[in-house]
């Protein structure tokens, strides 16, 4: 049995007893916190502190001396009497402060718990990568439980204005980490939301996407496919345009969602899992998007994609970025939606509705949506048949769409 000691009865221990004392027992500090020094016979020093925590009288290690010092655990045998004087449980606290990962690790775990549900790659990697160069050497080592607003601040000021995209970002994907760590019971508050309040407004100019007058796509595709690039590129941006998709969308496009039952019911189905409102979206093809696709089966190479590249992966959205830009047209991919879309308003009679739908837009007032359950299939069908006819002649000979009985209102 370990016998009790004291240094002296009544009085605290010193740093110099600490040092020298070797005989096994338990040699109690003063002060009333329970706190006393355990000798082992094998020469081990263990602190503890001896407390009622809710009724019980419970024994908490506190570390060992001299990695401990008896300052230190002074402090902390302060801090858990308080607490168990409040009703808490300071082993409690103990076991789950220990859990509490820092904000790299949390960030990572984050990331990969996120990262299978991120239909975009390249976002996936950004995430991490951005927060490697502006947060993780700042914060990275921190308990994510003691992050405070200024810790944000520090992250965000040396960029916030002259890298104000990649600063919103970064506060957006810290803020997304710290409400995943309130998930996690390791806090009760995100200091990143407000700090916006605290930090110069940017300027809000809407920077949109290139797009070529709607006059100019006809030519962009002549030029396109008279250029040396690959067939599968060519084709691809193309059937992009012919059916106002997504660079993504045709990019991944699959055989198996296409349907060429014939050229006046020929069909694209995308799945939820590859549409950004997550909504499956089917496509009518004109007859000039089904000869694309009759010459794409060329190009198959078993992989099951459309418009596959020479190492039978996806294509990439810089490979058709590329194409354009060398080909002289200062034009973003996702700008020929626009092009599309101005084409309805100014060379056809085509409903808003129709339009919108045609590019898988989803209505945003809840009571039209909650009565807008059609998708509008076959006057899209007449509608994109018009925009392939517009885009082979470049006349402005344009098919228009029937408002009254007819194939128009189906």
């Amino acid at each position: 049995m370990i016998k009790q000691h004291a240094q002296r009865r009544g009085k605290a221990l010193t740093a110099a007893f600490i040092r020298s004392v070797k005989k096994p027992g338990k040699y109690h500090d003063g002060g009333g916190l329970g706190l006393y020094l355990r000798v082992e016979a094998n020469g081990s020093r263990f602190w503890v502190q001896r407390i009622t925590i809710i009724g019980k009288r419970r024994e908490i290690g506190l570390g060992s001396p001299p990695l401990i010092s008896l300052a230190v655990v002074r402090d902390k045998a302060i801090d858990n009497k308080r607490l168990a004087l409040a009703g808490g449980d300071p082993i409690q606290a103990k076991r789950k402060s220990s859990s509490i990962l820092t904000f790299e690790d949390s960030a990572r775990e984050f990331h990969a718990l996120n990262l299978p549900t991120w239909k975009n790659k390249k976002h996936g990697a950004q995430f991490l990568s951005t927060l490697e160069t502006y947060a993780f050497p700042l914060i990275g080592t921190r308990n994510i439980a003691d992050l405070e607003s200024q810790d944000i601040l520090a992250v965000l000021k040396p960029i916030w204005i002259e890298k104000p995209e990649t600063a919103r970002r970064v506060k957006q994907r810290i803020g997304a980490i710290l409400e995943w760590s309130i998930a996690q019971g390791w806090r009760t508050d995100n200091p990143a939301r407000s700090l916006t309040k605290v930090l110069p407004k940017h300027d809000k100019t809407i920077n949109h996407r290139k797009a070529l007058p709607y006059q100019d796509v006809a030519g962009c595709i002549k030029t396109v496919k008279e250029s040396g690039a690959g067939e599968s590129t060519k084709l691809a941006l193309e059937f992009l345009i012919l059916t106002a998709a997504r660079s993504g969308e045709t990019r991944g496009a699959k055989w198996a969602e296409i349907d060429l039952n014939g050229d006046d019911s020929a069909t694209w189905a995308i799945p939820s899992i590859r549409m950004k409102m997550k909504k499956a979206h089917r496509v009518p093809l004109s007859p000039r998007a089904v000869e694309i696709l009759n010459e794409a089966k060329n190009l198959d190479d078993g992989s099951g994609l459309v418009f596959p590249s020479t190492w039978g992966k996806e294509l990439s959205d810089a490979t058709l970025s590329k194409l354009v830009k060398e080909l002289g047209f200062d034009v973003h991919i996702h700008g020929f939606r626009t092009s599309f879309r101005t084409w309805t308003q100014e060379q056809s009679n085509a409903p808003r509705e129709v339009a919108e739908a045609a590019l898988a837009h989803v209505i945003k007032d809840k009571s039209e949506a909650a009565y807008a359950r059609s998708d509008l299939f076959d006057k899209r069908r007449k509608m994109m048949e018009s925009w392939a006819g517009y885009l082979a002649v470049k006349r402005g000979e344009v098919v228009r769409l029937e408002t009254g009985k007819g194939r128009g209102n189906g």
